[in-house]
């Protein structure tokens, strides 16, 4: 009897001091708060400038490269280890590598594009294209896609068939994608976030490269599109929505329709939360400019959502730190900070990089690099 008694005590005592593994952590308690810090990264309009190297003046340079961006890549991730990383287009068509590479036809014979080669070492969440990935035609878009690691986007490109019958269903890449991100609270617990992720383009790309989009795609309204596609996310459980836009906040000359197809539009669009835009090769936000009532370059709001364009050539990278509040379960961004972070700064005007070569990139470019000094040898 007095044995039993002893482990009855011991029992209970085990029940007050020792935490069962199934009690609820705080962050999933319906009624109680959370906070995380999430930073996003953006590349756009590299156009194959993947090294510090100007092939026309035949020499190093520390104004623009992707093995440079690269680093202040590593950089932001070692700052902020919850993080997403994507590309907003204009990958395949630009840089004397670029053109190499297509001249070549070293895609078909079952290498990878050494853009992708870099842009996997990074390991990118996903994507969306450019107008100047259709330069080269379909196949050799397919072709240098293909060789990504990360998932493509487009919610405004469709397929078009032989009979000009426009299809909302058939997209030409997925529409959209939802990602699933584990990350650590402000408490240090684990938390599981689900990224809504959608991919537009300038409905002009079309028209610049007709004689490949004619009987085979079609571009439509962006922000039509997206209004189309986001309570689908939404209805699947999307947390935070992030759109990935190939335009600049004007409408393209050109458009047929310039209403809608721009970023001011799709800013508007309900429940798209973040914006990471290229294009017009600009920065977003830009310091000393004061905006408008729904362009704010000092808070990098546009109509009141966290933005972000990153220049070109990779020059710079594109940095939004969000803090995101989940309370009843929904998750709101309650504050945001905005940056193009650049590769150089002036001093006593002179350009002084802020950062080196990331070394991996320069190592499997090497033979594209010598490739490419042959290829233009022999132009001349």
């Amino acid at each position: 009897m007095k044995k039993r008694l002893h482990t009855i005590l011991f029992l209970a005592l085990c029940f007050i001091f020792i935490k069962p593994e199934y009690s609820l952590r705080a962050n999933e308690i319906g009624n109680d708060t959370s906070y995380v810090k999430l930073r996003i990264l953006e590349t756009t309009d590299t156009h194959s400038y993947l090294l510090d190297y100007d092939y026309k003046e035949k020499k190093r340079t520390v104004e623009f490269g992707y093995n440079r961006v690269a680093s202040l890549i590593q950089q932001a991730r070692k700052e902020s280890p919850n993080n997403l990383l994507f590309d907003v287009g204009d990958i395949l068509k630009g840089s004397a590598i670029a053109d190499y590479v297509a001249e070549s036809k070293l895609l078909f014979f079952s290498d990878i594009h050494p853009a992708y080669k870099a842009m996997n070492l990074m390991e990118y969440d996903g994507a969306t294209v450019g107008n100047h990935e259709f330069n080269f035609g379909l196949d050799y878009m397919w072709t240098s896609t293909a060789g990504a690691t990360f998932p493509y986007t487009n919610a405004n490109i469709y397929l078009d068939d032989q009979n000009h019958l426009e299809s909302d269903d058939m997209y030409l890449f997925p529409p959209y994608l939802l990602l699933n991100k584990e990350v650590v609270d402000e408490m240090g617990e684990k938390v599981e976030l689900k990224i809504g992720v959608l991919g537009l383009i300038t409905p002009i790309t079309q028209e610049w490269d007709k004689e490949y989009f004619e009987d085979n795609l079609i571009i439509k309204n962006m922000q039509e599109s997206a209004e189309r596609i986001v309570p689908q996310m939404k209805k699947e459980g999307a947390d935070i929505i992030i759109a990935l836009v190939h335009a600049g906040l004007q409408s393209d000359e050109g458009n047929q329709e310039k209403q809608g197809n721009n970023v001011l539009a799709v800013s508007k669009v309900k429940d798209i939360d973040v914006i990471l835009f290229g294009h017009s090769h600009l920065l977003f936000p830009m310091k000393g400019e004061k905006g408008s009532e729904l362009i704010d370059h000092e808070r990098g709001l546009i109509n009141g959502k966290p933005a972000v364009q990153a220049g070109f050539w990779g020059n710079h990278l594109g940095i939004i730190d969000l803090l995101i509040e989940r309370k009843n379960n929904r998750w709101k961004i309650v504050d945001s900070k905005s940056q193009a972070k650049p590769i150089i700064r002036i001093l006593k005007e002179k350009k002084v990089p802020i950062v080196s070569p990331y070394l991996p990139i320069d190592d499997i470019l090497v033979n594209y690099h010598q490739g490419t000094l042959n290829y233009l040898e022999e132009q001349k």
